[in-house]
Order: structure tokens, then sequence, then C-alpha cells
């Protein structure tokens, strides 16, 4: 870092942010990232609080607080905005991290799944993954906009809204429709000086994809990129680091493909 940008990054403004899904993998790492940059940090957890206590006890600085609730349900999304607006003394940052995500024991094929069990990963996955979220976000966005200081919004997606999840529809779909959200507020929230941006990760080595990346199975996962390897939680958490800064407005509206310079798309 150059003497100046070193000068920058230490006179710029303690932010207060809201980090969706934080008691581990992206969300942790990004709460760790802020914090390690001078803003104050809002930990959201669903049900895991003693893993919200252990990325507390991550984080430098002080002042961070923890909040809870379930994202599909609507009035808990208000809670959860209204809860770190208390705890934070107000919000300029919002990440929205938390999501039902793939797993063996939510896998949905078309030709394969039970109708119930169809039935019922759509609704789980689409009620947190991109309708809770767009609650949230609602919630939040007021509070932002009755502050008139502006701010950011990043989405984490996914590659699979890309590429597809054909044992996971549902994943791939709210999380599609969670990239068009993002592009949609960008135009929306612009004039309030609000960036609305998105980050689209594959493979992250969290404990959530650990057995998967496990053995040949994760090695032809690694394959898929030239790099040979798969993401960090920390490398997402500085993409969202850069696209919630003040240096990033002007990338407002985008979608950030995350995958290592990939040969194969699926």
């Amino acid at each position: 870092m150059s003497d100046g940008a070193a000068a920058t990054a230490g006179t710029r403004a303690s932010r207060r942010v809201l980090v969706t899904g934080a008691s581990r993998g992206i969300g942790r790492a990004t709460a760790v990232a802020f914090a390690a940059a001078g803003d104050r940090v809002a930990i959201h957890h669903g049900r895991s609080r003693a893993e919200a206590e252990e990325t507390l006890a991550l984080l430098a600085g002080s002042g961070h607080v923890i909040v809870a609730g379930d994202l599909s349900d609507a009035d808990q999304a208000r809670r959860i905005a209204d809860d770190a607006v208390r705890g934070l003394g107000g919000l300029d940052v919002l990440v929205n991290n938390a999501a039902v995500g793939p797993s063996a024991t939510n896998r949905h094929p078309l030709v394969g799944a039970s109708y119930e069990a169809w039935q019922g990963a759509w609704r789980a996955m689409v009620d947190v993954d991109l309708i809770g979220t767009a609650n949230l976000i609602f919630c939040v966005t007021r509070h932002l906009v009755e502050q008139g200081t502006g701010g950011a919004i990043v989405n984490v997606g996914s590659r699979g809204a890309f590429v597809g999840e054909p044992e996971h529809p549902a994943y791939a779909a709210s999380k599609a429709g969670l990239h068009a959200l993002g592009q949609s507020l960008a135009v929306d929230l612009a004039p309030h000086g609000i960036a609305v941006s998105t980050v689209a990760p594959g493979f992250v080595a969290t404990e959530r994809q650990s057995t998967r990346l496990a053995g040949a199975a994760g090695d032809a996962i690694r394959e898929q990129s030239p790099f040979g390897r798969v993401a960090t939680p920390e490398e997402v958490a500085a993409a969202i680091l850069y696209l919630a800064s003040s240096d990033a407005q002007w990338a407002s509206g985008t979608i950030l493909d995350l995958n290592g310079a990939p040969h194969r798309r699926s």
C-alpha cells in the first residue's frame, strides 16, 4: 500500500455494517475483514449463537454486536434490521450472505425427487435466499434513506445462477433472482447515494463444503480452475469489502464473478 493509500485508510470514518449469516464461512470472514478495516459490525445468525460468539471474539476493535433472527419470517427480518440499527447507532453497509445452501439433505432434482421434497426445497430456499433477503433490504433501506448519507448493499449470489444447479434448482433460481434484484435496486437507489452490487462465488473452502471438497470429487472441483484450487472465504470477503467501499460506487449494479478463470463453467 502506498503512503497516500495508507493515510486514506487510516483516516476513513468507521462504518456500521450488518453481515447476515456471519457465524461462519464467508460471513465470518467478511465480518473479520470489515472489523480489521476499522468498522463496527452487527453479526447476524439464525440459530447458531455459539458460533456467532466465536466470530465476535475474532473481530478487531470494539462496539460490535450480535443480532439474531430467521430471515424466512418477515417480522423477524424487520427485527434484524432494527436491532442492528439500535446496536450500532445506524447502518451504512448491508452484506446479504445468509442462505440455505445446497446439501446432500436438500437435493431435489426434477426427476428423482418426491413432490414433497421438491416443494419443501423451493419453499426453504426461496423464503431465505430471495424473499427473506429482499425483505431485509427493504427494512435496511428505510434506515439508509432516512439517514441521508448513502451507503452500500452487497449481495452474495452464486455461480449456480449462471450455470444452473441440476440437483438444487431452487438454489440456482433463488440466486439468479437475487442477481436480478441487485441490478434493479442499483438503479432505484442510486439517487439516494446507495450502491448495490453482487458477488457470485463458486466453490469456496468453507465448513459447509468440506465434505464435498474431500477426495476425488474435490479434485474434480479444483480442476475446474486453472489455478487448481477453490476460493478461500477471505478472497470473497476482500471482494465484498471493495464493493462496499466508496471507491466502488461506480460499480453499482455489477455482478462480480469470483471463479478463478474457470475453463469449465459447470
